[in-house]
């Protein structure tokens, strides 16, 4: 008899679950990915870093609104702020110049944010050529 109590709310929490599990992967799929990226050295030795990025942007409210550059472990050197949506443009390249490496530093890093999820799932290294 208690069994019955309980299967409906068994079943409530099955049926959620499998909700949750269908909605992970597009989830996933909205978060600003850089697909490709390179840095050039400038004369005066700081580099012009440009970054490929692909996002679904939909408009004002979900859009991919900047990339940043990051040594190896993490320490942001740049950032880029894309000013507007790029919904016909897919993917866009940007570049950033006068990026400052730090001396030691033979690698960065760059990641893309959208105005949704935040920080983006893929990024690119780049080695650097001194």
């Amino acid at each position: 008899m208690q069994l019955r109590k309980f299967v409906p709310s068994i079943l409530v929490l099955s049926f959620l679950a499998g909700l949750n599990a269908a909605a992970a992967p597009s989830a996933r799929a909205g978060e600003a990915d850089v697909i490709a990226a390179h840095a050039t050295r400038q004369p005066d030795g700081r580099y012009e870093v440009s970054a490929t990025i692909r996002h679904a942007d939909d408009g004002w409210d979900h859009y991919a609104d900047r990339f940043d550059v990051m040594t190896a472990d993490g320490q942001v050197i740049g950032k880029r702020v894309l000013a507007h949506p790029h919904v016909e443009e897919q993917p866009f390249t940007r570049s950033l110049s006068g990026v400052a490496i730090p001396e030691g530093v033979d690698e960065i890093r760059v990641r893309a944010h959208d105005t949704v999820h935040g920080l983006g799932a893929q990024e690119v290294s780049v080695k650097l050529t001194r």
